[in-house]
């Protein structure tokens, strides 16, 4: 996957996320969760940006280790979510946890082949 397909990614991550939290149930403990949720899958495409004009090897790893956390958070939200007695749409959340954790991985891996090949130099 390129730069710019991850991105894409991310980014579409963010705004079927915000999408997604605009359909389900309201109420004062749902919105604490939904604006956390929001600010962290938003993160994820921002940041990544910021990563991709990463100056130095070390730049570019700090900045990924922060979309990893964001990624992760994220994928906390969505699990927590579903956990709750609250209406929302089981397939849209269900994917959007998949990609979540997929995303995870994905920068997870990325810090992984960059601590290694920093190690071996």
């Amino acid at each position: 996957m390129t730069k710019e397909e991850l991105k894409a990614r991310t980014k579409k991550f963010a705004v079927d996320t915000f999408k997604f939290l605009m359909e389900i149930e309201k109420n004062k403990a749902v919105d604490v969760i939904s604006f956390q949720l929001f600010k962290s899958s938003s993160s994820i495409a921002a940041n990544y940006r910021a990563v991709c004009r990463g100056k130095s090897d070390a730049d570019f790893l700090n900045k990924l280790k922060v979309v990893d956390e964001e990624a992760d958070e994220s994928l906390f939200w969505l699990e927590f979510l579903k956990e709750l007695e609250i209406k929302y749409n089981t397939v849209e959340l269900e994917r959007l946890i998949k990609e979540a954790d997929e995303l995870v991985s994905i920068f997870s891996a990325g810090i992984k082949t960059i601590k290694s090949r920093n190690n071996k130099n």
